[in-house]
């Protein structure tokens, strides 16, 4: 039996531009996020710091947009609209009702705080598209929520949580690693596919899980990030050891913005350490599930730079989930799972602090 009322998922990440004309609308919404932009000031002056940043480093920020080839922006939102196309179709069929998946960012566009995107409820889901809890990144987004509606999605039967530590996610990531090295994936599916093979079996590589860096200042707030990001790894690498992956692990931090103190390793002084040791080198983005400027520029072109820099001896790029068909049965799974029987404030346990309107606080 079905009932027929289509339900709405909405898939939220942070964003990208689509085009070089969207970029320093991009970076404005970026930088005037307090759970992004934190700094110790009075907020007018931190807002108006953020919108200068934001104008100075537009420039700088087309040039690396230029470079990658898609049309002066960042694929994220076109790649994140694919896995929305193909989890319609998942949730459609195995619930037998119809459903409508749409993307939403917190900077730039789609935004989600256009009027499209309606209050979270049984039949209107929001899925952060991050797999480890961060201030910046799941925090951020519930506190646009709960502004635009008075009330955090948490609870409310319209929120999926995010799902870096559950142990399906380590097996399927580790099967995709697993499957990207023994050539069984679909390279079609994948921008920019790496090409490049290991000098040495794939079991033996130093595989370097890099995660987007946060401020430090965000880890003394009590986000529970590196906690995650560490036990997402720890929970692959198990699974990996499974395939045969004998060889070490290393975990990291990229994306470095600014003088202040960031999550350390950095990921540039990790793969400098690896190459000078003349080590195999593979990266793989932890901390992303879809291809964008972190991922195809900075890790594909600059840390593989780096690698033969420093005398590495392999450098491969492994890609990031995007649609790969496990991945999306899970998020499906974690969707017809979702419910209201939340009854603590994750807010508060894994990032530190409890939004406004939270509907557990004391």
């Amino acid at each position: 039996m079905t009932n027929n009322i289509e339900k709405t998922l909405i898939l939220v990440n942070l964003g990208g531009p689509r085009s070089s004309d969207e970029i320093e609308v991009f970076l404005k919404d970026l930088f005037s996020d307090r759970f992004v932009f934190d700094l110790p000031l009075p907020e007018f002056l931190r807002i108006r710091l953020a919108r200068f940043i934001a104008k100075k480093r537009a420039p700088k920020v087309k040039k690396t947009y230029d470079s990658m080839g898609f049309g002066g922006g960042s694929p994220l939102v076109a790649e994140t609209e694919k896995q929305a196309n193909a989890l319609e179709r998942i949730l459609t069929q195995r619930s037998g009702n119809p459903w409508k998946v749409k993307v939403a960012m917190a900077c730039g566009f789609p935004n989600i705080r256009e009027s499209e995107f309606t209050k979270p409820n049984t039949n209107t889901l929001y899925l952060p598209l991050y797999p480890q809890f961060s201030r910046s990144t799941v925090l951020s987004t519930l506190a646009i929520l709960e502004e635009k509606f008075g009330e955090c999605p948490v609870g409310s039967g319209g929120y999926v949580p995010h799902f870096g530590l559950k142990e399906n996610f380590f097996k399927l990531t580790a099967q995709f690693i697993y499957e990207f090295f023994t050539d069984q994936l679909r390279k079609d599916q994948y921008l920019h596919y790496p090409e490049e093979k290991p000098n040495c079996d794939w079991k033996d590589l130093d595989i370097v899980f890099s995660a987007h860096g946060v401020p430090m200042r965000l880890i003394e707030k009590g986000d529970r990030y590196m906690e995650e990001v560490e036990a997402s790894v720890k929970g692959i690498v198990g699974e990996l050891r499974k395939f045969g992956f004998r060889g070490s692990f290393h975990i990291s931090y990229q994306s470095k913005v600014g003088p202040a103190k960031w999550t350390e390793p950095s990921t540039i002084q990790k793969i400098s350490e690896l190459a000078s040791n003349g080590k195999h080198i593979a990266v793989y983005p932890i901390s992303f599930v879809s291809d964008h400027l972190e991922t195809l520029e900075e890790i594909g072109e600059q840390f593989k730079e780096l690698t033969w820099e420093k005398g590495g001896k392999t450098f491969v790029r492994i890609p990031a989930l995007g649609v790969y068909e496990s991945f999306l049965d899970f998020l499906a799974e974690e969707v017809l799972g979702a419910d209201s029987s939340i009854q603590n404030c994750i807010c508060k346990e894994r990032g530190g602090e409890s939004l406004r309107h939270c509907r557990f606080k004391n």
